[in-house]
């Protein structure tokens, strides 16, 4: 069983991976300016989510939300095929110090483990009265990004975060993060 339990967490983890990374492409180098991408990677069993993926001065801002020098930015959330809607952005560290995301932490027990992460990040749709947790693995890690050694003064870091998706009809909805006021994001139709 336990074997069984592995191999689907490594065919789920590994077809994520792979309708992420048809979304995306470009080079996989971090310029070193505080400034990385983060977006769905291949988990492999260890504590590391992050890979990378391009990000321009172009991407179009969905939404950006402010709270204890922290600046929240989304620019893009899309349905996919697969039926979840991955969410993604920007975060900036306005604050005197290394900032770890450790107030973003879910209460949820078996996300507990997620540690500085957008573990306890949630999707709601007003209209539709439903509130979509964050995706997660059969090993209880989120789909989504994990500030590993956090992100510096002054620095930014892109993320990703993924949820069910909620019905076709539904485009408008809101992101919220623990700590931040709500942010109003629509969802477009993935490619």
């Amino acid at each position: 069983m336990k074997g069984r339990k592995v191999l689907t967490a490594v065919a789920v983890t590994a077809g994520l991976a792979l309708s992420v990374a048809g979304c995306g492409g470009g080079d996989d180098g971090n310029s070193g300016k505080g400034t990385s991408s983060s977006a769905p990677a291949k988990q492999d069993g260890g504590e590391k989510q992050e890979s990378e993926s391009p990000t321009t001065s172009t991407d179009k801002t969905l939404a950006e939300v402010k709270s204890n020098g922290i600046t929240l930015t989304v620019t893009q959330a899309s349905r996919d095929g697969g039926g979840f809607v991955t969410v993604s952005g920007r975060v900036t560290n306005g604050t005197d110090g290394r900032w770890i995301g450790a107030e973003w932490i879910s209460d949820e027990t078996e996300l507990k483990k997620n540690g500085g992460s957008l573990a306890g990040a949630s999707l709601v749709d007003e209209a539709g009265k439903k509130k979509y947790l964050i995706l997660r693995d059969t090993s209880g890690r989120c789909l989504c990004t994990k500030f590993q050694g956090g992100v510096p003064q002054g620095g930014t870091i892109d993320w990703f975060a993924q949820f069910p998706a909620p019905p076709e009809g539904t485009s408008k909805v809101q992101l919220q993060v623990p700590t931040m006021p709500p942010a109003p994001v629509e969802i477009s139709e993935g490619e």
